[in-house]
Formats: structure tokens, sequence, C-alpha cells
């Protein structure tokens, strides 16, 4: 059976717990197995301590660990939260009101063009407020699940640096 390890797709199910301000877990997401998480190990972009806690699990082992903001996304910076002029967001002199909308979140780039995202904080006469923090910045995470299956990466799949096929990325 193999071994969650470099540059194999691992599919997990999970649900996914923060501890709110009252201490208590709260479930915010969960990874069904009808609609799993999958990646490649090694090159998944995700905390490299949620990777280790997953290292040398096999298909069928059940998985329960947390990390802290540290291990994660960190503490939530306030000066991640920015006002922005309102022009902006306007496309041939015009607002899109359905896509400015509080809660939203858009894509963005900053002056040197690297790619976030923001959320839609507030929107004054003049500006929009946005963060531009990780939702789950500042928060200790709490992930129970179970690892689905572990194969090989393809070639492909490590030369691109990401799953192909049912689950991964299409091209």
């Amino acid at each position: 059976m193999a071994q969650i390890s470099a540059n194999k797709v691992v599919t997990i199910t999970y649900d996914l717990s923060v501890t709110d301000e009252n201490q208590e877990k709260v479930l915010v997401e969960s990874a069904e197995a009808d609609a799993p998480m999958v990646f490649l190990f090694g090159q998944s972009g995700l905390p490299e301590e949620f990777e280790h806690q997953l290292s040398g699990k096999q298909t069928g082992e059940p998985f329960s660990f947390s990390l802290t903001p540290e291990q994660a996304y960190g503490d939530y910076d306030q000066q991640a939260v920015v006002e922005i002029p309102k022009n902006v967001f306007e496309i041939d002199g015009q607002l899109d009101s359905e896509m400015l909308q509080v809660g939203n979140f858009l894509p963005m780039a900053d002056n040197q063009g690297h790619h976030m995202q923001g959320k839609v904080m507030e929107i004054s006469d003049n500006a929009v407020k946005m963060d531009f923090n990780h939702p789950l910045a500042g928060m200790v995470m709490h992930f129970d699940g179970t690892v689905a299956d572990v194969r090989e990466a393809t070639q492909e799949e490590m030369d691109h640096g990401h799953v192909h096929g049912e689950g991964g990325h299409q091209h």
C-alpha cells in the first residue's frame, strides 16, 4: 500500500473546524467522498505543517491534528486591510455592482503584479475597504479526516506541479 510522500497524488476527506472566540470548535469546511481534496504532495502550496502531519500515512488511515496560526496562514494582519479608490474597480467607466458587494472575494494584483484575493469589507462613496488576509489567518485549525487514496504522480503532473484528471486540474 502506498504511503504519502513527495510526488504522490493524495486524496483526503476531512472536516475543518476553527476555534472561535469562546474557544469552541466551529465547523467551517468539509471535503466529503463525493468531492474530496486532491493534491500533489510536496507541491501543493498548502502549509508545510499540514503536509508534515499527513506524511507517511496510507490509504484508509484516519488523521486528526491542529495547526496554529504560525503553522498555517499566520496571524491576522491589520495592515492587510486597505482602502482602495473606488474608481480602480471601474471597467470602461462603469462599476460592476454585482461583483463589488460586501463579502465577495475579488482577484486583484498589486503594483508589482503579484496576484492575490481580497475580500470586500465595506464600500463608501469614494473607496472600497479590502481585506487581503487569508480567510483562515489568525485561526487555530483542526482537521479530522481519512486518507482516501495515495498514488504515484504522473510525469506530466510532476512537470506541471499539480494533479490532472478527476479531482485535479483539467487542461
